[in-house]
């Protein structure tokens, strides 16, 4: 107790920091270990393709539409305990993914997880936010983006010796100690925080109906590639959406406590950050699932080193993350971003040029690029929302950024699922015309998975490998083509000019008090 009393404010600040370094440490870690453990997963439960997807999205599902959620009920009721929670939850949740005896099982368990991910995420960058003075906060958030991209380079390493000599269960467990961590240095120091100008009046109209119109949403995106893009599962599913997401809007403008402050897209710098989180994830999300199918079951690669081959990308944004926060902090974010985005578009492209038998000096440099891209755009964007928005709104106006985030990586990977899947039908066709249309329908399935060839002729495997890979191809020039876009919108709609100085928020006796709590 006595030496958190002693604690300067200086020395205070960089402890939180730590704290919510430590926090997206374990979220990061759980992304990057997953995508190289897939193909184990899939043969543990024998999976098809688009059940695997379910591994991802329904995760990305609850993290979604309950982003914007948890980021507000940080502002209303504290964004270190909502935090806490978050945390609580996540940790739990990975224990149980560690013991699932199903997919089912798997699935739901991922989906409690991406609920405690999004009452925890939008604390770390609206504390960060609350912690720092607008001239410090680019510097801050670029060391939170690098620090987190330590286990982007060691999720990979760390998923494919786990998944290779232990199971790929363990990679689950692994969160365990780090929330336990995060959770000791968050009460040690981090100060609560809250929007002082809002009420404790939660919006549950305004709750339900934006649940129901991303739950309907992301789920039609998911399902899309299984049920049909045209079927009336999906038309429904899409229906709901725009009634449930305009139901929103009409309540929020005549609600006393809105959830999402409609006066933030009044600034081009907040739309424009949003813009570029959604092209961003959904061109990663995408590539990063399908890349960890692609050199496993295509290169033949193993687990581990699949993971070593990600390096070239995950070292570089964690050097990449630190200096584009720096530079945002002395040139403001538009610059670093459009930097970020051009090095994205360029990699995206050169590995859109990726063949069945490609080696991996052939994706290097672009991997490269795309560390060195990533790490300049995620920093610089997260600044620039944060930026524009006031620091009492700081918890939704996270909360929103990382919900345009994860809709556009959710989209992204059913895009390029149904882009495999259309794609890959059509060469089916031309290459084996003489195969019954119902095995053609199965390979289609289990494209890039090799579970449907692994007993057929070479000719079949060939043709299959060659599909997924022409997919693939298709797939990457689509996300580049996004990312170019962005790079525009970057360009056009963020303020190029650098934060102004401003006093750190000196904290409350309440804030002192729930510090000791």
């Amino acid at each position: 107790m006595t030496s958190r009393i002693r604690l300067s404010e200086e020395n205070r600040r960089w402890w939180t920091l730590a704290a919510m370094c430590f926090a997206l440490f374990m979220v990061m870690l759980d992304n990057t270990v997953v995508n190289v453990a897939l193909p184990s997963i899939q043969r543990s439960f024998d999976a098809s393709l688009s059940s695997l997807e379910w591994t991802i999205n329904a995760y990305s599902l609850s993290f979604a539409v309950f982003l914007v959620t948890g980021g507000r009920l940080g502002d209303i009721f504290g964004r270190r305990k909502v935090f806490l929670i978050g945390v609580v939850v996540f940790a739990v949740a990975s224990g149980t993914i560690g013991f699932a005896p199903s997919e089912g099982w798997l699935v739901a368990s991922r989906a409690v997880q991406g609920l405690g991910a999004a009452l925890m995420m939008p604390g770390t960058l609206s504390i960060i936010t609350n912690t720092f003075p607008p001239a410090e906060r680019g510097r801050a958030i670029g060391t939170w983006a690098g620090v987190s991209a330590i286990a982007l380079a060691l999720g990979p390493l760390l998923g494919g010796w786990l998944t290779e000599d232990v199971s790929w269960r363990a990679i689950f467990f692994i969160n365990i100690p780090v929330a336990a961590v995060a959770i000791v240095v968050t009460l040690f120091a981090t100060h609560e925080s809250r929007d002082e100008t809002a009420t404790r009046e939660v919006d549950i109209p305004g709750i339900a109906a934006l649940t129901v119109g991303l739950t309907a949403l992301v789920l039609a995106l998911v399902q899309a590639n299984a049920w049909g893009w045209g079927s009336a599962r999906i038309i429904g599913l899409f229906a709901v959406a725009a009634v449930g997401l305009a139901s929103f809007i009409l309540i929020e403008r005549r609600s006393h406590a809105p959830i999402v402050d409609f006066t933030f897209f009044k600034s081009r710098s907040f739309v424009g950050a949003n813009v570029v989180a959604f092209a961003i994830s959904f061109g990663m999300f995408a590539v990063f699932f399908f890349l960890a199918l692609y050199m496993q079951n295509i290169l033949g690669y193993s687990p581990l080193e699949t993971g070593v081959r990600f390096l070239p990308s995950t070292l570089v944004i964690m050097v990449a993350g630190p200096l584009s926060g720096r530079l945002a902090d002395r040139v403001g974010p538009r610059t670093p971003l459009v930097i970020g985005l051009t090095l994205v578009t360029a990699s995206l492209a050169w590995q859109s040029r990726i063949q069945v038998d490609t080696s991996f000096g052939f994706l290097v440099v672009p991997f490269v690029l795309l560390g060195l891209g990533m790490g300049f755009t995620m920093s610089p964007m997260s600044t620039a929302a944060m930026n524009a928005v006031d620091r009492t709104k700081a918890g939704v106006a996270s909360g929103t950024l990382s919900m345009t985030r994860m809709v556009g990586g959710t989209f992204g990977v059913a895009a390029l699922g149904a882009l495999v899947a259309s794609v890959g039908r059509h060469d089916l066709a031309q290459s084996l015309p003489n195969v019954p249309e119902g095995t053609r329908e199965k390979l289609v399935d289990a494209l890039g998975s090799g579970a449907a060839t692994s007993g057929a002729s070479d000719a079949v495997r060939a043709a299959s490998e060659r599909a997924f890979v022409d997919a693939l191809g298709a797939g990457l020039t689509i996300a580049a083509i996004a990312t170019g876009l962005a790079a525009l919108a970057a360009w056009f709609m963020i303020d190029p000019i650098r934060p102004q100085h401003e006093a750190a928020p000196a904290p409350t006796q309440a804030d002192t008090e729930a510090a000791m709590v």
